[in-house]
């Protein structure tokens, strides 16, 4: 009965508009009023208390940084050196957009950042060079998705500090699978531009990409400096993601010279901004966690679902069918940490690794940031490439069959997941 109003106020609340870090207090706060006697100052209390959480520290840091990539050169960069080295093969602008992409998701953390900052200059570039403006648009909405599966990710800071799961084994795991949905997207537009005809870009020759990658490789050194601090022991995650701040200011500032001191304060600004959003969107799911574990929810569905028997296949199976349906409504923090501690405890009674699971569950809302009515890079791309809604999720829907593809492959190969972090552990 508890968990039916619940589940019932939060739904309610979504279904009016209400915005979803206040529906998961509201909801929160209501039924422990209702069914557990609480007091408000005890709820209180606990709402701060969530923000006391170490590894979330890293996540203003990672905005920080990614905020002062954004502001800077960096993209423009790392799109010069991605066209340099792949656009003479057929359909080349569109296949080093996607390397753009995943480049820069190395430095972003951030799908709609990715896309932001990639889209708004190749967009155009691609129209120009005889690609449709829904091919270029398609293209860009699914690649941006990147953001959340290259370390460091957002993301996973979120699912590593809710199920206390090693933030740098997840970054690292999330390597291999960002290559795979990389390479998938660059082969599937190799063969549609060659079926389409699309021209080719020149070769550049050797001189070129050489010159474009030492032009870009104060960015792609960032990724490099915080997987190969935190697995030389250098620093914890935590710690990486200040370093990475500093060091994206440094590059910014004084390296490039993209930003001067005076645009220093707007950027954290709206560094600010994002990072109040996304913690008070964690402090409310946090709260509603802690009703679930107040309520014993997640041990009576865990209990539910074992009594019924699936093996890991079938839970797996069950856990990509509910977040892709979860994924379409809430953003991706969010759903983490409200559905995160039901089938946390359940996979970990079936054997299955935490940071399998987290990559699991990663890829599953980087296809919610391109389904319909809540994905954020659909609302982005429509802005950037000047097209409506509507059109922006009919050019995204043929690429979306290349991610769920790579979640197939990623759920039942752990293989993939797993490799880089039993090798460097």
């Amino acid at each position: 009965m508890n968990a039916l109003f619940l589940v019932t106020i939060l739904f309610a609340c979504l279904l009016i508009g209400v915005p979803i870090a206040v529906a998961l207090g509201f909801a929160s706060i209501l039924t422990l009023l209702v069914f557990e006697d609480q007091s408000l100052l005890s709820l209180a209390l606990k709402f701060f208390h969530t923000m006391q959480v170490y590894p979330l520290l890293a996540l203003p840091f990672f905005v920080l940084a990614g905020t002062f990539m954004t502001s800077g050169g960096v993209a423009r960069r790392m799109i010069e050196f991605a066209n340099a080295a792949v656009g003479h093969f057929h359909g080349g602008l569109a296949i080093a957009s996607v390397l753009a992409c995943m480049l820069f998701a190395a430095v972003s953390g951030s799908s709609p950042a990715t896309v932001v900052a990639i889209g708004s200059i190749v967009i155009a570039g691609m129209v120009s060079s005889g690609y449709t403006r829904d091919f270029a648009a398609g293209v860009i909405c699914n690649a941006g998705t990147l953001g959340i599966l290259i370390p460091p990710s957002i993301v996973m800071v979120v699912y590593g500090a809710a199920t206390e799961t090693s933030i740098g084994s997840l970054f690292i795991a999330g390597v291999i699978p960002g290559l795979v949905l990389t390479g998938a997207m660059m082969i599937a537009i190799y063969f549609v531009a060659r079926y389409k005809k699309i021209p080719c870009q020149p070769w550049v020759g050797w001189w070129k990409i050489l010159r474009t990658g030492r032009r870009a490789v104060w960015g792609l050194l960032l990724i490099v400096l915080i997987l190969g601090g935190i697995y030389g022991g250098v620093f914890t995650p935590t710690e990486a993601a200040a370093v990475a701040a500093m060091y994206a200011f440094i590059v910014a500032v004084y390296v490039h010279g993209d930003i001067t001191l005076k645009d220093v304060p707007e950027v954290l600004v709206s560094s600010s901004k994002t990072t109040a959003m996304l913690l008070f969107i964690i402090a409310n799911a946090f709260l509603f966690a802690f009703v679930l574990t107040t309520m014993q929810i997640p041990q009576q569905a865990s209990e539910t679902i074992i009594a019924l028997g699936l093996p890991p296949w079938a839970f797996l199976l069950a856990v990509n069918v509910l977040l892709l349906i979860a994924g379409n409504f809430m953003e991706p923090t969010s759903v983490i940490l409200i559905l995160a501690p039901i089938l946390f405890p359940i996979a970990m009674d079936m054997g299955i690794d935490p940071v399998h699971l987290g990559i699991i569950m990663v890829v599953n809302l980087e296809i919610g940031m391109v389904t319909p009515p809540v994905g954020l890079n659909l609302f982005v791309t429509a802005g950037v490439a000047g097209m409506s809604l509507e059109r922006v999720i009919m050019a995204a829907l043929p690429w979306l069959l290349i991610l769920l593809t790579v979640l197939i492959i990623v759920t039942y190969v752990p293989l993939i997941s797993l490799f880089l972090p039993s090798l460097m552990l």
